[in-house]
């Protein structure tokens, strides 16, 4: 595991009342989230947008969480048990450089996790194509612990990967690119 990821045994930094006064992940993906819609969270951790994704989605809908640590994977599970929503969520462990999931996607999160992949380009590039066209994947990253010329990095590999920059977001604490997936069809 590399150095820079944020350990299971600290999830209660990534998930307390304080961090979603400061993010509240209904507002932040007001727009982004629909009914019915298929969506992946990149560094799911312990579900802090997992949660909220899965009740915007409603029961037609689908959330696959992604997480390279197995803990955070069984914390999750736990939470949607509790929360009844174990029918809308996926988990899905990142495994051995690679992604493991093919669906369609209409929107995916990469929330404070970028930072944490040794090879962006790589794993942004199994990202892309899971992007219906018109489809979007949020890029943010924390203002404090990314340097703009590392977020700009990040920046331009996933936009190598074919995604278009469309919005930059104002969320606080953060830095944010909103990527497009262009075209009618692929």
């Amino acid at each position: 595991m590399s150095p820079h990821v944020c350990h299971s045994w600290l999830s209660f930094m990534l998930d307390n009342p304080l961090r979603r006064l400061l993010h509240d992940p209904e507002h932040l993906l007001a727009g982004f989230v629909t009914e019915g819609a298929t969506v992946l969270d990149i560094g799911c951790g312990p579900g802090t947008y997992t949660i909220p994704m899965a009740r915007m989605v409603g029961p037609a809908g689908k959330v696959i969480a992604l997480d390279i640590q197995e803990k955070m994977l069984d914390k999750l599970v736990h939470r949607t048990v509790r929360e009844g929503l174990q029918s809308r969520i996926r988990l899905q462990l990142y495994s051995g450089g690679r992604v493991g999931v093919t669906d369609r996607l209409d929107f995916a999160l990469a929330f404070w996790m970028a930072h944490e992949v040794p090879a962006p380009f790589s794993f942004f590039s199994q990202i892309s194509p899971m992007l219906k066209p018109g489809a979007s994947l949020l890029l943010v990253e924390p203002l404090l612990h990314v340097s703009r010329r590392g977020f700009n990095r990040t920046v331009d590999a996933i936009q190598s990967t074919g995604l278009e920059p469309a919005a930059a977001p104002k969320i606080a604490m953060s830095r944010a690119v909103l990527f497009e997936r262009r075209g009618l069809s692929e």
